[in-house]
């Protein structure tokens, strides 16, 4: 009999809009009259019909999600936490209501609504193989490191943008979320990192934006006109 895999993803959805000067969460904003949020949960079932989707969300904001998520999703069961204090909190609550220890889990940002499903298919195909896989785009802009009293050119290419769905074995990334908290764990990745895993690169897509201030929002509406 065929083993199959086990695949989770957590939405972080957290945020309150602040960077976008808006009482609405940028996750919750519509564009073409659909919310953010829901063309991300769309591109994961895209992926797998059968993915168990888990949000982490602002408490002052779940109910609006238990709607939108029966509006839109009324024969899926969607698991909901509350978001914490922290990116690392919300996504340590949400590992919580993963039972398994086996299996690959995606983390994803619910500001990221144009990653392509190749992309995603990619990212749990690897992690599974080498036990996670982080999307990533190669910078094209000149880049200097700047301090308060002068700037260098540095080589871009040794750099590199790093995306969402960042994509984990479920043992691995729940062992690394029994550390303590660091303000150094900007990301999932760097908190795998902490714990002496190698963290492995994919290809990422360049559509892939998070949207963060108003004007990413001009972008999104261009993307949607030939998203996939």
């Amino acid at each position: 009999m065929k083993y199959m895999r086990k695949d989770f993803v957590i939405i972080v959805a957290g945020g309150t809009g602040t960077r976008m000067r808006n009482e609405t969460p940028k996750q919750f904003l519509e564009i073409n009259k659909i919310p953010v949020i829901v063309l991300c949960i769309k591109k994961f079932l895209k992926y797998k019909s059968g993915i168990n989707i888990i949000i982490a969300v602002h408490p002052a904001f779940k109910k609006e999600l238990v709607a939108i998520c029966k509006k839109y999703f009324p024969k899926k069961e969607i698991q909901i936490t509350i978001g914490g204090d922290t990116r690392y909190q919300s996504v340590k609550n949400a590992l919580k209501l993963i039972p398994a220890s086996d299996g690959v889990v995606g983390i994803h940002d619910a500001a990221r609504p144009f990653v392509n499903t190749d992309v995603i298919k990619n990212c749990f195909s690897v992690a599974a193989k080498k036990g996670n896989a982080i999307p990533a785009i190669t910078l094209f802009e000149s880049v200097r490191k700047a301090s308060e009293k002068k700037n260098k050119a540095v080589d871009r290419n040794k750099f590199k943008i790093i995306q969402t769905p960042q994509c984990f074995k479920i043992a691995l990334i729940k062992k690394a979320f029994t550390r303590s908290y660091s303000p150094k764990f900007t990301d999932d990745a760097t908190v795998l990192e902490s714990i002496g895993e190698k963290i492995n690169l994919v290809e990422g897509n360049y559509e892939n934006i998070k949207i963060t201030n108003p004007n990413d929002m001009i972008i999104a509406k261009a993307y949607m006109s030939h998203d996939k």
